[in-house]
C-alpha cells in the first residue's frame, strides 16, 4: 500500500476544538490497497476530529454503495453500506497500534494518515455473506440459481420415510436395545 496523501490529516496547526473532513471513496482507493473484490465503489466518509490538549478523537461516519458480486449467483449487486468508528489518538513514547480504538503516537507526530482505517471502516461493513437481494424476494432469475434450485435435494429422497428420518437409524437404533 502506498501513503495516500490527500488521506494526511497534520493536526499541529489546527485550533482545540471540531475539525471536518470529508472524502469520497472510488474504486482508485482501493487499487492503491491491491483489494480488488469490489466491481464499483461509491462511499462518502465525513470524519470528525475533535482536537484537545492531551489527545485527538476521529469520529468515522461512513455512507454509500459497493458492488459486489453475489456469492451464490456470482452476479453484480449494489450493496448498501452504512458504519462508524470512533478512533482516540493519544501521545506517547513510541508507536502503538495494538488496541483498535486507541492508537498512540510518538510526542514528536504532528500529522495522521487516515487512509487504513478508512479502508477497514468500509471492507468491515460490508456483510460477510454477499446475497443478491433478488434472491431473497424471488425476482432475480438467473441461470446458476435455476439449476441450484434444480439441484436442491427433494423431501422423500435418499430413501427417507414420510416422516424425514432415514430408516437405517432405525436399524442402528434396534441394536442399542438389544442388549
Amino acid at each position: 500500500m502506498k501513503e495516500l496523501k490527500e488521506f494526511t490529516i497534520q493536526f499541529v496547526g489546527l485550533k482545540a476544538g471540531e475539525h471536518s473532513f470529508e472524502y469520497n471513496i472510488d474504486n482508485t482507493f482501493f487499487h492503491n490497497f491491491e483489494y480488488d473484490e469490489f466491481n464499483e465503489v461509491d462511499v462518502k466518509v465525513d470524519l470528525k476530529l475533535v482536537k484537545k490538549s492531551t489527545l485527538l478523537e476521529l469520529f468515522f461516519d461512513a455512507s454509500g454503495c459497493v458492488n459486489v458480486n453475489c456469492d451464490v449467483t456470482n452476479e453484480p449487486y449494489d450493496q448498501n453500506i452504512e458504519d462508524k468508528f470512533k478512533l482516540v489518538v493519544k501521545f506517547g513514547t513510541e508507536y502503538n497500534d495494538e488496541n483498535e480504538d486507541i492508537l498512540i503516537i510518538p510526542h514528536g507526530e504532528y500529522e495522521i494518515n487516515v487512509a487504513q482505517y478508512i479502508y477497514e471502516l468500509i471492507i468491515l461493513a460490508v456483510p460477510a455473506k454477499r446475497v443478491h437481494p433478488g434472491i431473497e424476494d424471488g425476482t432475480l432469475k438467473s441461470d446458476i440459481l435455476s439449476k441450484l434450485e434444480e439441484l436442491t435435494p427433494k423431501a422423500g429422497e435418499n430413501n427417507k420415510t414420510n416422516e424425514g428420518t432415514d430408516p437405517r437409524w432405525n436399524n442402528l437404533k434396534k441394536l442399542l436395545t438389544d442388549k
